[in-house]
């Protein structure tokens, strides 16, 4: 397994698609050794039969159809009523629209690109310095897959077989601290750089702009609440999600016409693919490794430094700091879970704050170079130069690894709504 480990990085390095590199590696092991080469498409057929995966490409087509009818400025525009009169405002706004926009998209991609528009346009023409708004603009998207619904999430409870709904209500808290900890740094910025803040809401104005957020608004309380109440589950409430997006663009805001459609679905199915790839090598990958007893073996190495799960879990989250500064989210989490779980098993560690502590290191990598993609998004949209975003982003990965820390250090951070929601 060493050898067919090794070539698996090389074809790694010279750019060979991820999906592509785990399967042939997977072959590869199978051929030299005496498993049956029936389990490749076993496993791979198994792991494209999940009904939670079903999930993935709803909640995708939703923040396709969110992103063009018309719903992100309307969630901008109350954000900025809400928050704007604050020091920095139009920045508080960019962030406490992110958090609202992830309880809908549950991608921080989607978040950088289809906010991220609006925001940094208007933190421009009123004066922002347009690396700050950037910043804020990428930092703030790493909040989409934390507060549900999740794609992330819902990949770690395929791999995991862990609950949905439970790691959806256990990113509720982790997600809100990481917004209001970036305010923070926000505030602090501001002050400092004397930016401007927008006039003190009017009853009226305030009024206004909740009336025209109000139906987008109303998502994540209809997800939410589906969710909890048991209504419907994570699954269903991702289709529950796309058809209450289209029914805003097409009949209250009148502003998504069904000719998009078509090449929404397309782009929605040429996403979903890629995941899906990913989760059918990624699990005959994941077999293979543990066939091999490389888990074991890990966890084995983990243990001989420590049987102390908070140092574990410290030196783990040091590990993936730095996978994620080289791989892209989803990707990481398919190779690493299989190996890494059996590990907090062992320890004894809740499989939900572990997967919040996979998910947020992960996401803090996409704001980290040299592969973060929601840099590169973010940097494509403000158009200015990878390293200046980059650089720009560097002040906010403070509070993000602040808040990693507590959700690493205190449990009930992550486990305390989902017991409380939904039962042990």
């Amino acid at each position: 397994m060493t050898v067919v480990f090794i070539l698996w990085l090389l074809m790694m390095l010279l750019g060979v698609p991820i999906f592509v590199s785990l399967g042939i590696a997977s072959l590869l092991h199978l051929l030299t050794s005496d498993l049956n080469l029936l389990t490749l498409p076993q496993r791979i057929t198994n792991a494209a039969n999940s009904f939670p995966l079903l999930a993935a490409p709803f909640f995708i087509l939703m923040g396709n159809i969110m992103n063009t009818s018309g719903v992100t400025r309307r969630i901008f525009n109350f954000a900025n009523a809400l928050v704007g009169w604050l020091r920095g405002g139009l920045g508080h706004a960019n962030i406490v629209a992110s958090m609202i926009f992830a309880g809908m998209s549950g991608s921080a991609v989607a978040d950088a690109g289809g906010l991220g528009t609006i925001e940094i346009e208007a933190m421009k023409e009123r004066g922002y310095d347009i690396d700050f708004s950037a910043a804020v603009t990428a930092a703030s998207a790493t909040v989409g897959p934390i507060i549900p619904p999740s794609l992330p999430m819902i990949i770690y409870g395929v791999l995991a077989d862990t609950s949905v709904g439970k790691l959806f209500m256990g990113g509720v808290i982790p997600g809100i601290l990481m917004g209001l900890s970036m305010m923070v740094l926000v505030a602090w910025m501001a002050r400092k750089r004397n930016y401007p803040k927008e006039p003190f809401p009017t009853v009226t104005s305030l009024w206004k702009a909740f009336r025209d957020a109000f139906w987008a608004l109303l998502a994540p309380v209809i997800l939410f609440g589906g969710i909890v109440s048991g209504v419907f589950t994570p699954t269903e409430a991702a289709v529950v999600a796309a058809f209450y997006a289209l029914i805003l663009g097409l009949f209250i805001y009148k502003e998504f016409q069904l000719r998009q459609l078509p090449k929404l679905i397309l782009m929605t199915m040429e996403t979903n693919g890629v995941v899906l790839a990913l989760v059918m090598t990624a699990v005959l990958f994941g077999w293979n490794l543990s066939v091999a007893g490389v888990p074991q073996s890990l966890g084995q190495a983990l243990l001989y430094v420590s049987s102390n799960p908070i140092v574990v879990l410290l030196i783990i989250n040091a590990f993936l700091l730095v996978v994620g500064c080289f791989m892209e989210a989803i990707a990481a989490m398919m190779i690493l879970i299989p190996i890494l779980l059996p590990v907090a098993i062992k320890l004894q560690i809740d499989p939900i704050q572990f997967g919040l502590i996979i998910v947020l290191n992960l996401m803090i990598g996409t704001i980290t170079p040299p592969v973060g993609i929601v840099l590169f998004v973010t940097a494509n949209v403000a158009k200015i130069s990878f390293e200046r975003v980059t650089k720009a982003t560097l002040p906010f990965l403070i509070p993000l690894l602040i808040v990693l820390v507590l959700v690493t250090l205190v449990p009930p951070i992550t486990t305390w709504l989902p017991a409380i929601m939904m039962g042990k």
